[in-house]
């Protein structure tokens, strides 16, 4: 990756001028049999659309605060890269009364809802599904986020310096977040090329480094793996082997 990234957003950018075409993020719900595979470019096609949602339908501005209650999954970590993209701090499981809007799943509606600012729901469905019935009091992220625009471009150059993340905790900046996941990336031998498997939740900085960050930060890819435990041990081997997995962090 480029030496010169000082965001999450950053990395993104650099491994779309890389290798568009390649894998970035393959999940697995093993509780549903789902999987759902997505290039560089669908990933990023995604956080574009996700952050021109963030910046101009629900007005958030560059230090506000987005309470993430979101699982392990793919959306998940489309929503962490584009509140890079826009300057948000992605509060990972973070009060939302104390938050400035709230994205949740349908696990989490009703503690959600102690969001005063803007609330978003995501069903979390198969492609992308959205709810049969939306949520009162919530806009439906698969209803909103098709119609927008395919490129983003910041109102704001994003302070590397800002902060970016919190989860467990501990608030990093961009600059920290980029440099904690190069340090994962080294850590877990990743390399351009390396395709890491995992089964961490996004409640803690290693899941979310395992599951999103380090890999992207070494050029790698990641098989994202929600409800592992009930895969069992064969299931396992046939997945390493199957999707040419070269490291493991279950």
């Amino acid at each position: 990756m480029n030496s010169s990234d000082r965001t999450a957003a950053d990395l993104l950018r650099s491994a779309l001028a890389a290798d568009p075409a390649r894998p970035l993020v393959t999940f697995y719900d093993d509780a549903t049999g789902e999987r759902v595979e997505l290039s560089v470019a669908t990933f990023a096609n995604w956080v574009a659309k996700t952050a021109n949602l963030i910046q101009s339908d629900l007005a958030a501005e560059p230090g506000d605060r987005l309470a993430l209650l979101l699982p392990a999954h793919w959306q998940s970590a489309v929503w962490l890269l584009a509140c890079s993209s826009a300057g948000v701090v992605a509060d990972v499981q973070g009060d939302p009364a104390a938050a400035d809007l709230v994205v949740s799943g349908p696990d989490t509606l009703e503690r959600a809802r102690a969001c005063r600012g803007e609330r978003v729901a995501l069903a979390l469905r198969p492609l992308g599904g959205r709810f049969p019935q939306p949520p009162a009091g919530f806009a439906d992220y698969a209803v909103e986020v098709p119609s927008q625009g395919d490129r983003f471009v910041p109102f704001a150059p994003v302070d590397p310096q800002a902060p970016a993340l919190t989860v467990g905790g501990v608030e990093l900046t961009g600059a920290q977040l980029v440099a904690k996941a190069r340090e994962d990336a080294e850590a877990l031998g990743l390399v351009p090329g390396s395709r890491l498997l995992t089964g961490h939740t996004f409640d803690t900085w290693e899941g979310l480094s395992t599951g999103l960050f380090a890999p992207l930060a070494s050029g790698g890819s990641v098989v994202l793996c929600r409800h592992l435990g009930q895969l069992g041990a064969e299931g396992l081997a046939k997945r390493v082997e199957s999707e040419r997995v070269t490291n493991t962090a279950v």
